[in-house]
């Protein structure tokens, strides 16, 4: 190659290369103007993904992140004080006698469970009748729980349900009318010695899942008549509504009606208007806490919930059918167990609600704890 040739290729090969750095010049400047352009007209809010690609930055993305705090734990106490009874219709739980409690409690306690909710459960023949009247029997498994349990977990905070429903031989929510109806006077006066026997046994909070008209009123009165109103906490089933998510838990108590349903007193799936009423009414009553239940298929009342009571706490309760539900559909491979406990239970948490009521508590607390 002649001295020429050289010369000439070598200036080709410069001229191509700055060619080059042009053509990437301008496609920097592009970029530059492309993304200056998105900022000018305001279409940058639309970049989300940079706010959740971390796990830590997803979790801050959550108005409320779960908290062990947060649980109670559904037990159900059998009168019978060795009794371990497995309930199938409800994976994992069983009746468990007084005997059985402490090492029941012990290993949950020490994972950081901070709150149980105690239903009865008579078994023994003859223990139920038309008045309920073991319901707030001295030496019956609720009264007899909360001592026990004040005694040797001094930091667990105990919930007492309040009903007729599990004690009364026609396995309604009160005392009846000879044309089988409710009588709505009787039942919350029932109702409401009921919950002052659980309150000076030692409940912490008594939550009456009854739906009688007026029985928050007339338990606030007699906890200040009875000078345990400052120191016992009132939480109101306020929205429990009709349907058939209850079937696990009436097998698990033995409550279910002998006759009839409890469409006439619990609120109809379809009432929210209802629903912000009788929430409305409670507060007003007295109630320290607002719960609903179920809780999954009435997210929207449990935003009410939230709205109407700005200033107080919102329970939710996951009921037995709901939890069987999950269980059932990851059982048969629909989806992992785990990821569905949280899923379902962060819908409650975004709906509004501070306090869940889980049968998955005991897992949560290992799961919070990973």
């Amino acid at each position: 190659m002649s001295f020429s040739s050289l010369v000439s290729d070598i200036t080709y090969r410069d001229s191509e290369r700055e060619e080059q750095r042009s053509q990437l010049s301008r496609a920097r400047s592009y970029a530059s103007t492309a993304a200056t352009s998105v900022s000018i007209t305001g279409d940058i809010s639309s970049q989300l993904h940079g706010g959740y690609s971390h796990p830590l930055a997803r979790a801050w993305q959550a108005e409320r992140q779960l908290t062990k705090s947060m649980l109670i734990y559904p037990l159900f106490i059998s009168d019978n004080p060795d009794d371990e009874t497995i309930i199938p219709s409800l994976p994992g739980q069983k009746r468990w006698g007084l005997n059985k409690l402490v090492s029941l409690l012990t290993p949950l306690v020490a994972k950081g469970l901070r709150s149980v909710i105690l239903f009865g459960v008579p078994t023994a023949p003859n223990a139920k009748d038309a008045l309920g009247t073991a319901a707030d029997d001295p030496k019956g498994p609720v009264t007899l729980a909360i001592r026990l349990l004040r005694k040797r977990f001094p930091s667990l905070y105990i919930v007492a349900d309040v009903c007729l429903c599990e004690y009364t031989s026609h396995g309604h929510c009160g005392i009846l009318r000879d044309d089988g109806s409710l009588n709505n006077a009787l039942s919350v006066e029932r109702i409401s010695d009921v919950a002052i026997a659980y309150a000076e046994a030692g409940a912490h909070c008594v939550a009456p899942s009854d739906m009688n008209d007026g029985r928050i009123r007339a338990i606030k009165l007699k906890l200040i008549e009875s000078g345990i109103a400052h120191q016992v906490l009132l939480m109101s089933y306020s929205a429990k509504f009709s349907g058939c998510l209850y079937g696990p838990f009436r097998d698990a108590a033995g409550s279910s009606p002998s006759f009839g349903d409890r469409r006439c007193y619990q609120l109809p799936p379809g009432g929210r208007g209802l629903a912000r009423r009788a929430i409305v009414r409670d507060i007003k009553e007295g109630a320290d806490v607002i719960m609903v239940k179920p809780a999954s298929q009435f997210l929207d009342i449990i935003s009410d919930a939230k709205e109407l009571g700005k200033d107080m706490p919102v329970a939710a309760y996951q009921v037995s059918g709901e939890y069987a539900m999950i269980h059932a559909a990851a059982n048969a491979g629909v989806f992992d167990l785990k990821t569905m406990a949280f899923e379902a239970t962060e819908g409650i948490l975004r709906a509004g609600a501070t306090i869940v009521v889980s049968y998955f508590t005991p897992q949560f607390l290992d799961w919070l704890s990973s």
